[in-house]
């Protein structure tokens, strides 16, 4: 995992906010994004912190939905009440 994903993460308060898996998102997002690892592609300002909010904004918005899908499911199946 990106030690510069932690950093700007804690900079910008999101830390607490991701899962060890939503760091790693965002990792192959920032690389897929740019093509290059995530480290370097934030060291060399390839990525801007407004870029990188929308990034994690995005893993989140996904996980989200995920999460809603599995718990709608449940409900039809009567898993859960």
């Amino acid at each position: 995992m990106s030690i510069k994903v932690r950093e700007w993460l804690r900079a910008l308060g999101l830390y607490g906010q991701t899962t060890h898996e939503d760091r790693l998102e965002i990792d192959k997002e920032v690389e897929s994004r740019t093509g290059v690892d995530c480290d370097y592609a934030i060291e060399r300002k390839m990525i801007d912190k407004e870029e990188f909010k929308r990034i994690v904004m995005l893993i989140l918005r996904r996980r989200k939905e995920a999460l809603e899908k599995v718990l709608e499911k449940m409900a039809k199946e009567k898993v859960i009440v």
